[in-house]
């Protein structure tokens, strides 16, 4: 499933990077597997390998997320991906509020691929963390670049400042795996 390409939130444009994509690569009922594409990455700064454990505060740095709603509920899930391998999943009961850890049946899996301009960052979770489908999602960035200059992405902003928690960046759709 391709999603429209990520824009920039206009208060916090990047130095260097040209682009963000993002898209879900399969969904099965094992795996929900998605890929973030970064151009333009010759500045970008990404957090030192610490090895796939459970970490929060992600998104203080260069960061990968998705959120994820019932269409009709007002409680999500937020899943923060980092380059460093770590990874955090939340529950929240509505926007912003009751926010608690969610349980993952099994730790994602981060694989960051860095060229001298571009960055593939793939991630492959347990469907199974995602509670139930067909649900509202959002696929969004934190990037860093040098300097400590951050830029926020997402398919859809609020107007006024970065909230990936808003609801206007529910903005794509995920349909529950079909049977083999």
């Amino acid at each position: 499933m391709l999603v429209p390409s990520l824009s920039s939130h206009p208060s916090h444009p990047p130095v260097a990077v040209a682009s963000v994509e993002a898209r879900v690569l399969s969904v099965d009922a094992q795996w929900l597997t998605l890929r973030w594409r970064v151009e333009g990455a010759q500045r970008l700064v990404l957090p030192a390998f610490a090895g796939r454990a459970r970490a929060d505060g992600l998104w203080q740095a260069t960061c990968f997320e998705l959120f994820v709603r019932a269409p009709d509920g007002e409680g999500y899930a937020e899943f923060n991906f980092s380059p460093s391998q770590q990874w955090a999943a939340y529950d929240f009961s509505g926007y912003r509020e009751g926010m608690a850890e969610r349980a993952m049946p099994r730790a994602p899996v981060c694989t960051p691929r860095r060229g001298q301009s571009v960055l593939i960052f793939d991630v492959a979770m347990p469907t199974a963390a995602l509670s139930r489908l067909p649900a509202k999602i959002g696929l969004t960035a934190v990037i860093e670049e040098e300097g400590g200059h951050k830029s926020y992405w997402a398919i859809a902003h609020r107007e006024d400042r970065p909230d990936f928690h808003h609801g206007s960046c529910f903005a794509s759709h995920l349909e529950a795996p079909s049977a083999p």
